[in-house]
């Protein structure tokens, strides 16, 4: 049996686009300090679209017509938020994941998205290879290990590594037969079966809240981030 370890989950519900964002990288920068991995599932209290951290704003406008657009801490394509669930995993210097190189962590949280999908008897399968089609869109194409159903990519995801900790955000466009309760269910029973993870919930401290609505309105928010490239 796994011995058991203890991560944090958050349920933070839906937030602003920018908000979003914002509580993300709050959560990598205090990683350090939390000491702990977090598991986020959160939703989004408009349709919106992220755009990778990388990417030009001018190409983005062209890809969608959702709005607000925002950009993300981390790296990847475009992602709509209209109709998708999104989850989000920060681990500290000091957790294993935080070692891996990137492939292989991305190769692991969707072997865990699958196995949380195979619990509710839909059956999935791992890219094995790149498969490029509408350039700097997520959903178009497949990266190597992105999740594959019925030759569709329903789950990707983007990650940044810095000294305070590893950020991996997540994007999946369900298939039928699940619901999302049920789904985050799998998931959290998929990790304590297989790495004895023991959950215990986070609450968001007044001074981070505070912290995080500062962040989304003086970055995630203006003009100058979400257009410096």
């Amino acid at each position: 049996m796994a011995e058991m370890t203890t991560w944090h989950l958050l349920r933070s519900g839906p937030r602003s686009a920018a908000e979003n964002m914002a509580v993300d990288e709050a959560l990598l920068e205090a990683a350090g300090c939390i000491a702990t991995p977090v598991l986020r599932f959160y939703s989004w209290s408009e349709p919106a679209a992220s755009f990778g951290y990388f990417q030009h704003y001018a190409e983005v406008l062209q890809l969608t017509s959702l709005r607000p657009l925002v950009r993300r801490p981390t790296g990847g394509g475009l992602v709509t938020h209209d109709a998708d669930w999104t989850y989000s995993l920060i681990f500290p210097p000091s957790a294993p994941w935080y070692s891996l190189k990137a492939i292989e962590s991305y190769e692991r949280v969707h072997a865990w998205v699958q196995a949380a999908f195979e619990r509710h008897k839909i059956s999935t399968q791992l890219a094995a290879a790149s498969r490029k089609e509408l350039p700097g869109q997520c959903f178009a194409g497949a990266e190597q290990f992105d999740v594959l159903w019925q030759n569709r990519k329903i789950a990707g995801g983007a990650q940044r590594r810095t000294r305070d900790g590893l950020l991996i955000q997540g994007s999946i466009q369900p298939p039928p037969g699940v619901s999302r309760p049920d789904w985050e269910s799998a998931f959290c029973e998929v990790a304590s079966k297989s790495w004895g993870i023991v959950w215990v919930s986070l609450q968001l401290e007044p001074a981070i809240e505070r912290a995080i609505q500062q962040r989304a309105r003086e970055k995630f928010a203006t003009v100058e981030f979400t257009e410096r490239r």
